[in-house]
Formats: C-alpha cells, structure tokens, sequence
C-alpha cells in the first residue's frame, strides 16, 4: 500500500508549531522512560540506566505559577537563560551571551538549537488510525508515504474551524507520529479523547493514542544545521542525512549511544534545519552533545528569536493567526486539503469549508483572508487595526515585529476579501496614528529548504 503512495508532503506555514494529561476514564495511555544518559564530547559512551530518582534539578522550588518544565530546564539555568511563561511551561526567551536580534541573524547564518520540548508528541496506531486521522483533519494521508509529513489542522465537526495546527508524519501503513502546540494541550486533549469515543462508538476498526510524555525535542535550525547534524550521528545515519529532504524523517542513533532519535527534515524557521525527538532518558545529554561538538557554529536561542524568525518565513502562531472561528480557507491554508477530499469531503467541517471553496458566482468565497503587512514607521503589534483611506476598519493585525533581515516592520492579519492581492495599499492604527502599510506575499524572505530535486 505504501509502495503506492506519491505526493509532496510538508509545506511551510506554520506549526507553532504545542500541561497535563487528561485525567479522566478517557485519558490516553503515555510513555515514560526511567532511563538517563551520559555523553562525553570527545567521545560519547554508552547509555546508562538510571533511576529517576539520580535526576538532578536546578531547583525542587514550585514556580509561581506552577509552570512545567522541559527536560532540558537545568541546561537552560546553567547557559544563562531567561524564562516567560509559555504554553504553560517556564521556557527560555534568551540567553545572557546574545540578544534576540543578534540570535535572529546567527541563526541565519550559522544554527541555532530551540527546545521545543513543550509541544505536544503523540502516536496514533492501529487497523483505524489513518481513517481516523483523515475524519478530523482535511488531508489526504492516504497519499502520504512512510517517513514523509504534512502540516494539517485539527477542525471542529460544524464549523470547520481550526481547533489546532498540527504536523502530522506516517512512520508505517498503521502507525502516525503527531505533533501538536504547547498552549492548545488541554483543548487539545480533550478533543482528541472526545473524538475517539465518537469513533469507537460507530465501531470503526481500531485505534490506539498514546501521548509520548516528557520526550524531548530539539530543532537545529540553520545553514549550517546539517552539517552540525552530520557530526554527532553514527555513519548509517550520516549516509541517510544526504538524502533526507524537507517533509521526510529517519530514526537515527547518536554516535556511542544506543539512544534512538526520530529525525524531521523541516522546521519554523524558513531555514534549513531538523526537529529531533529524543527519549525523555537522553534529552539533556545528547543536547549538550550537539552543543559542544560545534561551539563555534552553534548556539541556544529562545522564543524571542524563533517569533522572529517564524514571522519573516510567513508562519503562523496558534492563538494570535489561527483560533478556533477561522477556517483553513480563511488562514490561506487551502493547499493542505486533499484533492480527494475536496471531490469527496468526509472531514469535519466539509459542508462549509467546501463551499468556500467554491467561486463567488457559485455561492462560495469568504469575508476575510490571512496575508502579510510591510508598514511604514512603528511596528504594528497584535490587535491593531487595518483601515482603508476613510478610516473604515477593514482587517486586524494578529502578529507583527521588525524584520532583522528586511530592516522594515512587517505583520500578518487579516484583511477583507477582495483587498488581499499583493501591492493593496491600505493603512494601520498603531498607538492612535495611522500608518502607511502595504499588503505583501509570504514568506517575507525566500526559504531554504533542503527540497528533492524536481522530477523531470
């Protein structure tokens, strides 16, 4: 069946890319590990068995707000980082050694490594999983083949509109690897759940969840990403990297370790670069491993850089582009529904995310469409509003900052249907002054993907 698949899989847009489990009779079944490693630099042994109970922390001390923490909390303590509360965890917004810009443009010229260890992990299997998967977002995965990824949405039954964004990655005919935002968990889980018991009810063939708890994740972001890469696997996995193209995955092991990483080609960036999903027992070793085998070349970099840098490359952020009232249509994500699906339907929301689709002379259309901002003077924050010369509100900011790499202040919003064509001049309320601003084509900057070669 997978011999028979053949269709591109991820493209950029977003997946921002994502606190507890469900507690009741529906939570889903989560994976610890007990284990712990150790790695040296110069050379890196084998994994060692510990109890959590070796595991040292930081600090024992509750945070204010009883925020979680990655497993990578210590080695950000220790590296001089700086904490906000994000998705419910403590993460890191930068480091002492380097301001946001400054990380922004050495990640564009060299690498950066982000703990994305709050977003959510998940595993979907069995004889349902992928008819499953296909009744709650509009993808077409049957096309998808093993070890490729599509970016997709979660999307309400009536509605269409997007519960959540996710990227979704078939590891085998029956079994999907998912990932989903930190700041959604709650919701997310229990709409999952929820989901599932509807399923089950109709007595759909099977389907086993599984949240993969306290696993780590790291993005290596960068030109220099694969190179950095390169150097810490084994020489299997090595050989495997030159062929890894963007949307496609390996497992791979990490040089004098037995620990086994599933290894993304893709990223949040618009650079080249990897998301590596690590065993909750390895995360911090084989982290500080990256770090040290390339010191000159890579470094940490927090939140404040990577909303920059997911800003210029046209990628959204649950909760500020997306939200639960917006249709994938109205997002400018109508290439992540299916041809199949769009002839057939059969994912929730059809009913109106396919008359959107439709022209304006058939009935279809929408009000409003996600597009991208240059604009004169002050940057313009979340909630501004967008007016036309007569000062009618015609749209509204969701996200917006300075470009380290345009040196011009750019957004994305929303704007009304009809003055979304690149070149619209409109203008833009920012602190009670209106300000020129000119509708543009994302990405800002041109991305550097790692694509296959096009097929003659």
């Amino acid at each position: 069946m997978a011999a028979k698949r053949s269709v591109a899989a991820l493209r950029p847009a977003l997946n921002g890319s994502v606190t507890s489990c469900l507690r009741a009779n529906c939570a889903p079944r989560a994976r610890y590990s007990s284990q712990s490693l150790s790695i040296r630099t110069s050379r890196p042994r084998k994994l060692l068995r510990l109890s959590p109970s070796c595991v040292r922390y930081a600090s024992d001390k509750a945070e204010p707000e009883k925020l979680e923490k990655t497993g990578l909390y210590d080695l950000h303590t220790s590296r001089g980082a700086k904490f906000v509360p994000f998705g419910g965890y403590s993460m890191p917004v930068q480091y002492n050694d380097m301001g946001i810009t400054e990380s922004h443009n050495w990640t564009r010229e060299k690498a950066s490594l982000f703990d994305v260890g709050h977003m959510v992990q998940h595993e979907f299997s069995g004889p349902g999983a992928e008819a499953f998967l296909q009744s709650i977002t509009p993808s077409d995965l049957t096309l998808l083949p093993d070890f490729n990824s599509t970016l997709s949405t979660f999307l309400h039954r009536e509605t269409g509109g997007i519960v959540d964004d996710t990227v979704i990655t078939r590891l085998s005919d029956d079994k999907f690897y998912v990932v989903t935002n930190a700041g959604c968990r709650e919701k997310d889980l229990a709409y999952i759940a929820s989901e599932l018991e509807a399923w089950n009810g109709d007595s759909n063939e099977a389907v086993e969840w599984q949240v993969l708890e306290k696993q780590g994740l790291v993005a290596l972001q960068g030109p220099l990403a694969a190179v950095i890469l390169k150097e810490v696997l084994d020489n299997e996995s090595t050989k495997a990297l030159d062929t890894l193209y963007f949307g496609q995955s390996r497992y791979a092991t990490i040089k004098g370790t037995d620990a086994k990483v599933l290894v993304s080609r893709g990223g949040y960036t618009g650079e080249d670069g990897f998301e590596i999903s690590i065993p909750p027992y390895a995360t911090a070793a084989i982290t500080e491993y990256l770090l040290d085998s390339a010191k000159d070349k890579l470094r940490l970099a927090g939140l404040g850089a990577r909303d920059t840098l997911r800003l210029e490359a046209g990628m959204c952020l649950y909760g500020h582009d997306l939200d639960d009232s917006i249709t994938p249509v109205e997002a400018a994500l109508s290439w992540i529904i299916g041809k199949d699906r769009r002839a057939k339907g059969g994912f929730h929301g059809d009913s109106v995310i396919l008359q959107q689709l439709k022209k304006k002379s058939e009935g279809g259309g929408v009000s409003r469409r996600r597009v991208g901002f240059i604009i004169e003077g002050a940057p313009a924050r979340e909630g501004a509003e967008v007016v036309n010369a007569e000062g009618e509100k015609i749209g509204n900011i969701t996200s917006g900052c300075p470009s380290p790499a345009l040196k011009k202040n750019i957004a994305m919003g929303y704007i009304k249907d009809g003055l979304h064509k690149s070149g619209t001049e409109v203008e833009v309320l920012v602190r009670g002054k209106r300000r020129k601003a000119t509708v543009t084509k994302m990405p800002f900057i041109p991305s550097k993907y790692f694509k296959a070669p096009a097929s003659k």
